[in-house]
């Protein structure tokens, strides 16, 4: 639950700290106080878009921090510990700051996060209701997901999602497969030239680089052969060679070796380098030799290198892209006569997919069936309690063509407000203030579902007023036995249902306008809900019905409450 927000320098506000407890808050305040421009740093805070507009004239940077108590959230700790967040203590702070230069940075428990990270946070904490978010009511795809967190249904329609993917993977897989061998049938003939030329001249990867090489060595073989012959007759020949110089060597080193023994191993070296000179004379042999005068197998690898050249030239760079090439025709062409079994073999799966599909999405279809119905019940017993006593809510299933990647039908939120008429989509029948009541019925009714800790309520009472509003802030006060409530409303019959009453009011401070925050309580409190109520509030009249509107909120609250409520409020009320 979120336990205080700290605002400094935002919009008008210089410094404020708006202190939270468990159960219902209601905030309050003159029109232009100030209460709007909390819930925008709210928002903020959980990753709304920051401007540098919303810095206070004359700061250069603008703050907003909220501290969370996370005790009995460990889904939330897990989440931190996997963005590698600290997260030992119960308490979760989340801080957005928007500086003049232009930046906006976010920490949560003081590591620096992206905003989307924040968002992603702030959304496990808070859960944020305007009159904006209400108009989301008319929206099918959050009616229908409103309709399947009721049905606790998020395993099937993770099936059903899975299903269809796998399904449309496979028509796509189909689809490409017929699309290539049409490209290959209006190909063939060419794609049959490629593949024949290039097969036709068995390539071998490599190959061109070798022929290079013996090309060059069969155009200078006469060469080659006279200068392994100097060589190695320059080595061993006749006389005057290397070797007959070095037995010269060897007597000198002999000598040298008896007048100082410690130089024995120039031996070695000179034996090394002996036998090494004689082995360079065999190679030198062996390689003349070897080297063929062969005019005929000359003129074949100077044909085979004209061909590799031309192959080159029409279908790539290298010999590789050459054989490539050819074994990319083969495939086209094998596609031509192989694709009927491979698309028969993709259909059949297409059938299994789809069969898949049509169970999973049928099985989906009678949890949202029976959901329906228990979901149309459960909100009906409500709205008399928020003033529309003939109201009828039906979430009617509306069938799709085909199934899609949400199952087999659309929901549609329907009612009929009136007696006597026909039930219509909510978008067309209900004002902005009846469109706000059917959220809250339907956050009431969703309220045990909801693990998010924090509900905010921002002027969800508009349109609407004398007992409707006394219906709705005990609604909204019986919604608080299971998460922290936090409403800013103008209706003093919503202030009076509030376990705590928190004042927001305009002022000036240094003669630049601020605003600041009071937690009302007694007199302070019966005065506030006086001049909400439109009368004097320093007048004994008006101050009685305050007091009047205070005491019948806490007698039917006495009244209603049931023994497990009790205790948890008692609870709440230690632990604050």
């Amino acid at each position: 639950m979120l336990t205080e927000l700290r605002i400094r320098n935002f919009a008008i506000i210089e410094a404020l700290t708006l202190p939270l407890r468990p159960g219902f808050n209601v905030l309050t305040g003159e029109t232009g106080a100030g209460k709007s421009i909390i819930v925008g740093a709210l928002g903020l805070l959980l990753g709304e878009r920051a401007s540098v507009d919303l810095i206070r004239t004359g700061a250069d940077r603008a703050t907003v921090e909220g501290v969370f108590d996370v005790a009995d959230r460990p889904e939330i700790a897990s989440l931190l510990d996997e963005r590698g967040i600290d997260a030992e203590e119960p308490l979760v702070v989340l801080k957005r700051e928007i500086v003049a230069a232009g930046r906006a940075r976010a920490w949560v428990n003081g590591t620096t996060v992206s905003a989307g990270i924040l968002a992603e946070v702030g959304r496990l904490l808070v859960n944020l209701h305007g009159q904006h978010e209400a108009q989301t009511l008319i929206d099918g795809d959050a009616q229908r997901r409103i309709l399947d967190a009721f049905a606790g249904a998020s395993e099937q329609c993770a099936a059903v999602r899975a299903a269809h993917a796998a399904l449309s993977d496979t028509r796509r897989d189909i689809a490409d497969l017929r699309r290539r061998r049409a490209d290959a049938e209006k190909r063939a003939d060419y794609l049959r030239h490629v593949a024949q030329e290039i097969e036709g001249a068995q390539l071998v990867d490599g190959e061109d680089v070798r022929l290079e090489e013996e090309g060059h060595r069969l155009e200078n073989a006469e060469e080659l052969r006279e200068l392994a012959t100097a060589i190695s007759a320059g080595i061993e020949g006749d006389e005057d060679t290397v070797l007959d110089r070095l037995a010269t060597v060897e007597r000198s080193l002999a000598t040298i070796q008896r007048i100082d023994p410690s130089l024995a191993r120039l031996q070695e070296l000179y034996d090394a380098a002996y036998y090494n000179l004689e082995a360079l004379a065999r190679e030198l042999t062996e390689y003349e030799s070897s080297v063929e005068l062969d005019p005929a197998r000359l003129e074949e690898v100077r044909r085979r290198r004209d061909l590799l050249f031309k192959l080159t030239k029409k279908y790539g760079a290298t010999l590789a892209e050459v054989i490539e090439a050819g074994r990319q025709a083969r495939e086209e062409l094998d596609l031509v006569d192989s694709a009927d079994l491979d698309i028969r073999a993709l259909e059949e799966r297409e059938r299994a997919a789809l069969a898949t599909l049509e169970s999973r999405a049928g099985a989906l279809t009678e949890s949202r069936s029976a959901a329906s119905e228990r979901l149309g019940r459960a909100v009906d017993e409500v709205l008399p309690d928020l003033g529309m006593a003939d109201g009828h809510f039906h979430p009617a299933l509306v069938p799709l063509r085909e199934i899609g990647p949400e199952g087999a039908e659309g929901v549609e939120f329907r009612v009929s407000l009136n007696v006597g008429h026909e039930e219509r989509p909510l978008a067309r029948v209900a004002s902005g203030g009846e469109l706000s009541r059917v959220m809250l019925a339907l956050k009431t009714i969703l309220a045990r579902l909801d693990r998010v800790p924090t509900l905010i309520f921002d002027e969800v009472d508009a349109g609407i007023g004398g007992r409707v509003g006394l219906q709705v802030g005990e609604t909204m006060r019986r919604v608080a036995s299971y998460h922290q409530v936090f409403a800013i409303t103008h209706l003093p019959q919503i202030a009076a249902r509030g376990h705590h009453h928190i004042l927001v009011a305009k002022g000036a401070r240094g003669g630049v306008t601020t605003a600041d925050v009071t937690v009302l309580e007694g007199d302070a409190r019966v005065a506030e809900v006086a001049r909400m109520l439109g009368g004097d509030p320093e007048s004994d009249v008006s101050r009685a019905h305050a007091r009047e509107l205070l005491e019948s909120a806490a007698a039917l609250a006495a009244d209603s409450a049931s023994p497990a409520p009790a205790r948890s409020t008692a609870r709440r009320s230690r632990r604050a």
